[in-house]
């Protein structure tokens, strides 16, 4: 299998900085990216800096994911001046939907159980205020909204926040090397408890203790066992690669190759 044809189906971690500046060379790798929207690029760059580069990609036919910021946000926050800025700075990145046209927009749900699980009731009263808010935003722009595990321990939180919104259009990203840095678990307890809102994955390997996003293959995480669930149970996730050292996006995909993974083909977009 090309690996041209895996390119076409997944998307790749690239932020957008360094996008920005290697476009001409992603561009013709075909690589389509995951836009990684932190530090202070929502502040930095202009509409115009944006809009430039999404008419490069999509002149190339080349469609792209949002992750939306996360560092030091809080958007259930019991704080109600960091609740602010947070959603304030989550806001500016939904509102480059209607520019890069994504498939999908990932978030950091946020939860950690030392900061909030002391107050839970009132970081979740807070939490879905500012979900539902960005979901109501991003449905009406046919985008759905992707909830990412970080340092959650389980799937609990992440269950009551998606069954609440009870939108097609707010769904999961299980990123399975924080399954195991963080929650020190294995992605069975996630799927199937979560499969039924599953519409993204977040593919990187690691070695149990931190996380380091090696490429696939590089570390512990039973890939094959987990596309033959995916495979068996018929689910069809968006799928992006997030290596972190040089040439992991090749060897990821070399490693989908030799087990004959194929990702779903892409939505129009």
């Amino acid at each position: 299998m090309p690996f041209a044809e895996l390119k076409k189906r997944s998307f790749v971690s690239v932020p957008f900085y360094r996008l920005k500046q290697d476009l001409a060379a992603i561009v013709a790798q075909g690589i389509q990216p995951e836009i990684g929207l932190e530090g202070t690029v929502l502040y930095d760059e202009k509409e115009e800096d944006f809009a430039l580069v999404a008419q490069t990609l999509h002149r190339a036919g080349l469609r792209c994911t949002l992750h939306a910021p996360f560092f030091e946000l809080y958007p259930g926050s019991l704080d109600p001046y960091i609740r602010q800025l947070s959603r304030y700075k989550l806001q500016k990145a939904f509102d480059l939907i209607d520019i890069f046209r994504p498939a999908s927009v990932v978030c950091h749900l946020g939860f950690e159980a030392n900061k909030h699980g002391y107050k839970e009731a009132e970081w979740f009263k807070y939490s879905l205020e500012a979900w539902q808010q960005l979901v109501e935003f991003s449905s009406r722009r046919h985008t759905p909204l992707m909830l990412e595990n970080t340092y959650e321990q389980g799937p609990h939180q992440l269950k009551r926040i998606l069954a609440a919104l009870d939108s097609p259009q707010a769904r999961f990203c299980l990123d399975v090397g924080h399954v195991m840095a963080f929650a020190k678990s294995r992605w069975q307890d996630w799927l199937p408890e979560m499969s039924a809102w599953l519409g993204q994955v977040h593919l990187h390997d690691n070695d149990g203790e931190q996380d380091l996003h090696l490429a696939l293959g590089e570390g512990i995480f039973d890939f094959q066992e987990f596309f033959a669930y995916l495979e068996r149970e018929k689910l069809k996730p968006l799928v992006t690669l997030e290596p972190h050292l040089a040439g992991g996006m090749e060897r990821g995909f070399h490693f989908m190759d030799k087990v004959g993974f194929l990702p779903q083909l892409l939505p129009e977009g």
